[in-house]
C-alpha cells in the first residue's frame, strides 16, 4: 500500500509514514487506495489476532511479514485472555469492550503494536516520540514504548482536567525512556504545539544534529490508526459467528480526536458490513455538529466535562475524512489544503455540497451533556447491571436519543475505557463506591511514587522537547 499526504499528495511507504508521523506538508498520511479492495470482507475467525493480521496484510502489505507478525504477537502477549475484546449485549445494544489492556483504554491495542512498527521504520535511528493527550493516549503510549530500545517518548497532558487515575498512569512510570509533562492548558493547546514542532525546520534540524528524529504516537500517526480498524472488522466477524451469516450493523463511537470512528469508517471501506457511523459527542460538540451540517466550527467555547478524553475542539483525524469525502485524488488534496487553511485563517470551514452528500451518506451525530451522561450511567446500571465509564455512557445515551438499534440492525457501541479510570465521576453518578474490584494495574498505582513531576505553560513545550535531544 502506498500512502499519500492529505494536502499535497506526497507519496510514502508504510514504514516512512509511520516513522514521520506527520507528513512534510503538514498534512496526514492516508492509504492511497483503501477503497480499491472494497467489497465483502471475507469470513474469518472472530479473534483479535485474525482480524489484525487481515487488516495489516491489506494496509501495511509492504512491511515485512515478520514485522507484522511480531507486532501481532506483542499485542497478543499483552492481551492474553481468550477473548480480549468481548462483544456483550446490554439493554438492547451490543457493547464492544475495548478496555481490557493494562491502562484500561482502547488505545492499548494499537500502542502495543506501534513500537514494533516504529523500531522497524527507524532502522537503527534514535526516535523521540511526541504525544499530546487528553487523558488516555498518554498512558497507553508510555506503557507501549517503555523500555523499547532506540526510542524515547514524551507525553504532554492537561495538568488539570484529567481524572486522578489518568494522571497517576502518566506520572508514576519510571522507565528512563518515558517522560510526562503537565501543561497549563488543554489538549488542543498540546496538540497544536506538537504539530507545530513537527513542522518547524529549526527544531527538526536541532534534533537531527543530535541524531534524533521526531515522530508521534497520536492517531495522527497512521501506525496508531491502522490497528484500530481491526476492532470493527472483529465486531462484524463476531456478529456473523453468532448469527451464522454476514450481518449488517451500525456503530456508535464516543469521539474526541476522531481516530476511533475513522477506523470504523476505514473498516467499512475495506468491506466490513457497517451501515451507519454515529459520532457521539459531549458538550464540546464540534464533531457532532460537523457531521450534521458539513460545517466545522470549533467556536470559542471550551468546557471541561466528566468525559475528559473527549474535551477536544480541533480533531486532527477529521483531515483524513476531508480527503476521503472530497474524492481521494489530487483535487481532494487541493480542497483539503484549502479547508485547513480556512480553519487557520477564519477559525472554521464548510464542505462543498458534493462533499456534504458523501459525509451525510455515512455519518450522523448526537450530544450528551454531563448531566445526561451521569444519568445514563445510572440507567444502564439499573436496567442491565452494567457499569459504564462516562465516555461510553455518552455513546449509549446518544444511541438511545437517535433511536438505535433501528430496523432490527444490531447497534455496536465502542466502550472505550473502563469505569475504573474515572472513580470521581462514578462516585458522583452512582452515589456510592461501586468500583470494588480494581484491575491489579490500577490498584498498584496507589502505591507507586510519582516519578514525572514536570509542568509547563503551553508556550514552554518547545523547550521541554529540546531538553530531550
Amino acid at each position: 500500500m502506498t500512502f499519500v499526504s492529505t494536502r499535497k499528495g506526497l507519496e510514502a511507504s508504510s514504514a516512512e509514514s509511520i516513522f514521520r508521523g506527520l507528513a512534510p506538508d503538514g498534512g496526514l498520511y492516508v492509504p492511497a487506495s483503501i477503497g480499491a479492495k472494497a467489497g465483502e470482507a471475507p469470513d474469518m475467525p472472530a479473534t483479535l489476532r485474525a482480524c489484525e493480521e487481515w487488516c495489516l496484510a491489506r494496509l501495511f502489505d509492504d512491511l515485512p511479514a515478520d514485522v507484522r507478525a511480531a507486532a501481532v504477537d506483542r499485542l497478543c502477549d499483552r492481551f492474553p485472555a481468550e477473548d480480549p475484546v468481548p462483544l456483550v449485549e446490554k439493554d438492547g445494544l451490543r457493547v464492544l469492550e475495548l478496555f481490557h489492556g493494562r491502562t484500561g483504554a482502547f488505545k492499548d491495542v494499537a500502542l502495543s503494536m506501534l513500537p514494533v512498527f516504529m523500531r522497524h521504520a527507524a532502522a537503527g535511528r534514535r526516535v523521540l516520540v511526541l504525544t499530546a493527550t487528553s487523558g488516555d493516549t498518554g498512558s497507553a503510549a508510555m506503557h507501549g514504548f517503555a523500555g523499547v530500545e532506540g526510542t524515547e517518548i514524551v507525553v504532554f497532558y492537561p495538568a488539570s482536567g484529567t481524572s486522578r487515575i489518568q494522571r497517576l498512569q502518566m506520572t508514576t512510570p519510571s522507565e528512563p525512556n518515558v517522560h510526562a509533562v503537565g501543561i497549563r492548558g488543554n489538549f488542543d493547546d498540546a496538540q497544536s504545539a506538537v504539530k507545530r514542532i513537527f513542522a518547524d525546520p529549526a527544531i527538526n534540524a536541532e534534533a537531527a544534529a543530535k541524531g534524533v528524529t521526531l515522530s508521534s504516537a497520536n492517531s495522527i500517526n497512521i501506525g496508531r490508526l491502522v490497528p484500530q480498524i481491526a476492532y470493527y472488522v472483529l465486531a462484524g466477524a463476531k456478529l456473523a459467528e453468532e448469527s451464522g451469516r454476514r450481518t449488517v450493523f451500525d456503530v456508535v463511537v464516543p469521539s474526541g480526536n476522531f481516530g476511533n470512528i475513522l477506523a470504523a469508517y476505514y473498516a467499512k471501506l475495506l468491506g466490513s458490513p457497517i451501515r451507519r457511523l454515529v459520532v457521539a459527542s459531549n458538550v464540546n460538540d464540534v464533531l457532532a455538529r460537523f457531521v450534521k451540517t458539513g460545517v466545522y466550527d470549533p467556536g470559542p467555547k471550551f468546557t471541561v466535562t466528566n468525559s475528559p478524553s473527549m474535551d477536544i475542539r480541533k480533531s486532527s483525524n477529521v483531515e483524513r475524512l476531508l480527503w476521503a469525502v472530497n474524492g481521494c485524488d489530487a483535487s481532494a488534496c487541493a480542497e483539503t489544503a484549502r479547508l485547513m487553511s480556512d480553519l487557520d485563517a477564519k477559525g472554521r470551514y464548510e464542505l462543498s455540497d458534493k462533499a456534504k452528500q458523501a459525509l451525510f451518506a455515512d455519518f450522523e451525530g448526537g450530544v450528551a451533556t454531563p448531566e445526561e451522561t451521569e444519568a445514563e450511567m445510572r440507567r444502564m446500571r439499573d436496567s442491565a447491571g452494567y457499569l459504564l465509564d462516562p465516555h461510553t455512557a455518552v455513546a449509549t445515551c446518544v444511541a438511545r436519543k437517535l433511536g438505535y438499534p433501528k430496523s432490527d440492525v444490531p447497534c455496536v457501541v465502542a466502550a472505550t475505557a473502563t469505569p475504573y479510570k474515572f472513580p470521581e465521576t462514578c462516585m458522583r453518578a452512582y452515589g456510592e463506591d461501586v468500583l470494588t474490584s480494581p484491575p491489579p494495574a490500577f490498584a498498584e498505582l496507589e502505591r507507586l511514587p510519582v516519578a514525572q513531576k514536570a509542568v509547563c505553560d503551553a508556550g514552554g513545550i518547545d523547550d521541554a522537547v529540546r531538553a530531550l535531544f
